[in-house]
């Protein structure tokens, strides 16, 4: 198509080069097309036929028309805001250096995160992207997973390395990886490094605990941004111990230059099912929160009516057996 485009010129490509041959006016224009179709690939990891000609032409492009967007995932979605919430969160981070996003499954916390980190990166406003979590189990136990101990973490891992996957084509990730530009590791990890130049996402932080998310906070460096992601329902930490989240969210509110965005079920993004399931427990929760206090109310009123009763403010109706009850 674009030797098409360009009849009067000899192109020729073999593997990632091109060789072009003609005249040099023309030389210097699809040098300069070609540069922008690089850009193009970089922001949007997409170049369709249309895109080619709109480039020639010098238009702007159907992707560069889009307002509020952050990245584009691989297969060209554009990765932007869904709910008022959700732009709060990207606002926050524009004005805020640490930031707390708190709110249920599916609000997209972590995916929105790392899409602003990619986007850091990608201007070139930081030079690296560090991603946490704690190794907590939900159930299962570290010691019996097969492997060394990276095959171990690395299901934990997981879902950080989905979501980057979506917005970075594979090569160029395991290209950042293997330069340590985008970093995954486990909280542990990060004890004893300063982290400056970079945005630093703790996912899952309800299951850290009050020293652990202490020590992630003070290892903020120079130029650095800090996003903290959680979900306070979902805390797999043994029943003794404390949500480092809650106790740091608390400790932490009302400082200059930290925010904190919370995200409700009206911001789930996912499957329409996961809202009522959602819906569905904490209506279920709050029950059981409220059966014990119900039933000690009942107690007490009953203790009251006795009490009254045996001092003669309340009388008996004759023949009501409300003195047995």
């Amino acid at each position: 198509m674009i030797k098409s485009l360009f009849p009067k010129l000899r192109i020729v490509a073999r593997d990632n080069v091109i060789r072009i041959l003609g005249d040099e006016e023309e030389m210097a224009r699809i040098e300069e097309d070609l540069e922008t179709m690089r850009k193009h690939v970089l922001k949007f990891n997409s170049l369709s036929d249309e895109d080619i000609l709109d480039i020639v032409k010098g238009r702007h492009t159907r992707e560069e028309g889009a307002k509020g967007v952050l990245v584009y995932s691989i297969s060209g979605r554009p990765v932007k805001s869904r709910s008022v919430n959700q732009q709060k969160l990207i606002d926050a981070f524009d004005k805020s250096d640490m930031i707390f996003a708190v709110g249920p499954a599916g609000t997209g916390k972590t995916y929105l995160s790392i899409a602003l980190a990619v986007k850091a990166l990608k201007e070139k406003t930081i030079k690296k992207i560090i991603l946490s979590r704690p190794a907590v189990e939900a159930g299962e136990k570290l010691g019996f997973l097969p492997g060394d101990m990276k095959d171990k973490i690395d299901p934990y891992l997981q879902p950080l390395y989905d979501a980057l996957e979506d917005m970075i084509p594979a090569a160029r990730l395991q290209d950042m990886m293997d330069k340590h530009i985008i970093q995954i590791a486990p909280l542990a990890f990060m004890r004893g490094r300063t982290l400056s130049d970079a945005v630093v996402i703790l996912d899952e932080a309800q299951n850290t605990t009050p020293a652990q998310i202490r020590m992630f906070l003070t290892r903020m460096g120079w130029s650095t941004k800090m996003i903290v992601t959680g979900d306070l329902t979902q805390i797999d930490l043994p029943r003794e111990q404390k949500s480092g989240l809650k106790e740091a969210m608390h400790i932490l509110s009302g400082i200059e230059g930290i925010s904190v965005i919370n995200l409700t079920q009206k911001d789930i993004v996912r499957h329409k099912l996961v809202t009522r399931i959602v819906n569905a427990y904490d209506a279920y929760d709050k029950k059981m929160q409220e059966t014990p206090k119900d039933q000690k109310a009942g107690k007490m009123n009953i203790k009251i009516a006795q009490k009254a009763i045996r001092s003669h403010q309340l009388s008996i109706i004759e023949g009501d057996d409300t003195a047995g009850n």
